[in-house]
């Protein structure tokens, strides 16, 4: 009965996204190009997945668990971790044959595959070289501090994008809104922390299973029309691809999960998301919309400010979704709850691009 539960949730899980997209293509939304590299990501990550978990097992790339965590984390250890590279596969296939003459979509897949790569040498120190803390923090943050810069010079000095920062529901106050102008560096230094902001937010909402995939599939679908607004139809191509590859990487990592991504696929993800909020001008739509992604991070952030100046911790345990945890919430009622909370915050978003 569980099996056959589990089989309807993911068959009703996969209509509804289907649905989704099938509505944005009625109404004219939604182009061929995007439906294609939707279906390229999800086929190709559909089919590694039976390819390289086996291949993960045999290098024996598991993944360490911490005791400091949930007790029933501790069954997860030696589960394949770098599962990252089964979706990455999928959204460079569908993103380079749906679109490759499309430079929006070039930049962020340019910027996916760098996060992905450095995230790929954090997990291959970890857990091959049994380097426990993998790149030093330092080294890690200036391989993505130097991606980001190279994306923002590139958006104010190529495109027709600008410094500007469109204020979300401006549009109720006057037509097209109202944009605020950054300037360069204030633009350089906030496109970084975007960027750089949502790759290290996703790693951290990557602790259970399905979790991390299953947001940034919805973040990214949500960032389509957001996209497609804006007059970037390569970064919705980008998108609808990352979209596709989440979805079909969802089918390894549901609960319980047979691969993790690692930092291989979660810093891919959360680059190829800031990247893209980037290039469209819309960096504040993303924080409404991968609200669960910005919540998770802060939950760290408050958690180590007030241990260290009071002693005290404001959550039982961060980030966010390991507090639920372990106030005996189970693993697939906090899923599904932070599924369901940005399905709310995408529609809040969609409500923030009114007449702009």
């Amino acid at each position: 009965m569980n099996d056959l539960r589990k089989a309807s949730a993911a068959v009703l899980f996969i209509f509804l996204v289907a649905g989704g997209l099938l509505l944005l293509s009625y109404t004219g939304t939604i182009s061929s190009n995007l439906w294609q590299a939707f279906v390229i990501a999800l086929t190709v990550s559909l089919l590694l997945g039976p390819l390289v978990i086996p291949w993960l097992k045999r290098l024996k790339f598991g993944q360490n668990i911490r005791s400091d965590g949930p007790s029933r984390h501790l069954q997860k250890a030696g589960t394949p971790t770098m599962g990252g590279l089964i979706f990455l596969a999928g959204i460079l296939a569908g993103g380079l044959i749906a679109g490759r003459d499309q430079p929006d979509l070039m930049v962020v897949l340019i910027i996916i595959t760098g996060y992905g790569f450095i995230g790929f040498l954090d997990d291959y120190l970890k857990v091959i070289l049994k380097r426990s803390l993998g790149l030093r923090a330092r080294e890690k943050l200036l391989g993505q501090i130097l991606l980001a810069a190279g994306l923002a010079f590139w958006v104010a000095f190529n495109t027709d994008r600008g410094t500007g920062l469109i204020l979300p529901y401006s549009g109720f106050l006057a037509p097209g809104g109202i944009q605020l102008e950054l300037g360069w560096w204030p633009f350089l230094v906030f496109a970084i922390l975007v960027v750089v902001g949502f790759g290290n937010a996703v790693n951290l909402t990557d602790g259970l299973d399905g979790l991390a995939a299953g947001v940034s599939m919805l973040v990214a679908l949500a960032l389509i029309p957001v996209a497609l607004a804006a007059d970037k139809t390569g970064v919705a191509v980008g998108m609808a691809a990352l979209s596709g590859g989440c979805l079909g990487f969802l089918f390894f990592n549901r609960h319980p999960a047979r691969v993790f991504m690692g930092d291989t696929g979660s810093l891919a993800l959360g680059g190829g998301l800031g990247a893209a909020a980037v290039i469209t001008g819309r960096e504040l739509f993303l924080v409404i919309i991968g609200g669960v992604f910005v919540v998770e991070a802060m939950s760290v952030i408050i958690q180590v400010i007030s241990f260290q100046t009071t002693g005290r911790r404001i959550f039982r345990m961060s980030p966010l979704h390991h507090h639920f945890e372990l106030g005996g919430w189970g693993e697939k009622r906090v899923v599904l709850t932070f599924w369901t909370v940005t399905l709310v915050l995408a529609a809040l978003g969609f409500a923030g691009l009114y007449s702009l």
